[in-house]
């Protein structure tokens, strides 16, 4: 009887080392385990090969585990029967169920929670030849199971988990945001470079209406004052009409050609100084686009529509801005774009964008079918608003302020209105 305790209690620890080892090897740290395994640690790549075969070692190890479970219940089964009969059935029922249950689930589940990447690099070695041992009967079991999951019309992923990797980035970049400011911006940087690929060149360039053009043919000296007038400097010229750019004039190489012709502006050719003009779609992607501007080494583009027609201009600092936010220098434009009231609305300029809204404010308006603001008010208003008209979806009250001609220049925008996440545009306030 004391061989069969014995037995019993070694089982109970089995139980727990099976049940401990699921909960470490689940919960470790996989970009721990992984920069582990870069440096050298042969434990975090043991947890690395088991973790890529993770259906087999879950099934090794809740073959293990019933194993030991039901090989114990049935020893204690057998010693209380000799003890006190056909009772015995029901106190080795509700003795193994308390053990198991405290000693082989519960405690070892929260060691291992509480030190997964530790319990899991500690077990590894041990785990490895245990898969290996009990593999005839796991791809056995394995196959089976997806057998009969392919009979009901269910999907079974090979590799679990390998279709989140994005998404497991996202969560663990909002699960570590604070409140602290750095972190913030920190989360909120991590965020845009994850949106590179997703955003275009059309959502963040600077539109052909607030870009400066000169024109190729003007002499000179009127060139040279256009250009110091303005505080870019990459200025496109064009020649016959504005769509048709020429070429892209470099400050740097006019102060050249002025230097080797004396410090005089006679007879020089600016458009033979111009750096020949590249033009890149407006659907290009800002990750694209990035990649791109590394390859040729520079930092400005021309951004056309479907048909040709100049659109506006992308430069490497904007997506740059597009990562780490607004890089304001000494030549930068100082453009009033939003300001705060005393009342908790804003005022906004109908060309601010709402990804850059969205960013300072942490504000979560739609920007897959308009880049602006009011390009949003345009699109769910499905009608272009009169001035004083309100309008109320996605949480928010936008009234139109200002509008000149067709294109709305001003809206007050309140954060917190009545209503759901989903767009309702309520019926215009104030209609003219």
């Amino acid at each position: 009887m004391a061989v069969t305790i014995c037995a019993i209690v070694l089982l109970l620890a089995l139980s727990a080392f099976f049940s401990g080892s699921e909960t470490a090897l689940t919960a470790a740290s996989r970009s721990r385990m992984h920069t582990l395994e870069l440096q050298g640690n042969r434990a975090a790549a043991r947890v690395n090969r088991l973790r890529a075969h993770m259906e087999r070692v879950i099934g090794a190890i809740l073959l293990g585990n019933n194993l030991v479970n039901i090989l114990g219940s049935a020893l204690a089964t057998s010693v209380l029967i000799a003890l006190f009969g056909e009772t015995g059935i029901i106190y080795a029922t509700i003795g193994m169920t308390a053990l198991v249950l405290l000693f082989g689930e519960v405690m070892p589940k929260t060691y291992a929670i509480n030190n997964a990447d530790k319990m899991a690099l500690a077990i590894a070695r041990v785990m490895q030849p245990i898969v290996l041992i009990f593999s005839p009967v796991t791809r056995v079991v394995q196959f089976i199971v997806r057998w009969i999951f392919r009979l009901f019309g269910v999907k079974v992923v090979a590799n679990i988990g390998t279709d989140s990797t994005e998404e497991e980035l996202r969560g663990a970049i909002d699960l570590h945001a604070g409140s602290a400011v750095e972190v913030h911006h920190a989360g909120a940087m991590l965020h845009s470079i994850l949106d590179l690929d997703d955003v275009e060149v059309s959502d963040i360039m600077v539109h052909r209406r607030n870009i400066v053009l000169v024109e190729a043919d003007l002499p000179p000296a009127q060139i040279i004052d256009e250009v110091l007038n303005s505080p870019y400097t990459r200025i496109p010229l064009w020649r016959g009409e504005p769509d048709n750019i020429i070429g892209v004039l470099h400050v740097k190489a006019l102060l050249r050609a002025m230097q080797a012709n004396g410090g005089s502006v006679a007879g020089l050719d600016v458009v033979q100084l111009a750096a020949a003009p590249w033009f890149i779609p407006d659907t290009t992607s800002l990750l694209a686009q990035l990649q791109a501007f590394r390859t040729r080494r520079e930092h400005f583009a021309l951004v056309v529509d479907e048909y040709g027609a100049l659109m506006g201009i992308v430069t490497l600092e904007d997506i740059l801005e597009e990562i780490v936010g607004d890089i304001a220098d000494e030549h930068d434009v100082s453009v009033a774009g939003v300001k705060v009231e005393s009342d908790g609305s804003y005022t906004v300029s109908g060309v601010v964008t709402i990804r850059d809204l969205n960013r300072e404010f942490n504000w979560r308006l739609p920007d897959e079918e308009a880049s602006t603001i009011a390009g949003l008010v345009l699109h769910e208003a499905r009608q272009i608003p009169e001035k004083g008209q309100v309008f109320v979806f996605h949480g928010f009250r936008f009234e139109v302020l200002e509008r000149q001609r067709n294109q709305i220049k001003t809206l007050r925008v309140t954060p917190g209105s009545s209503g759901s996440g989903e767009t309702e545009p309520v019926s215009p306030e104030g209609a003219a």
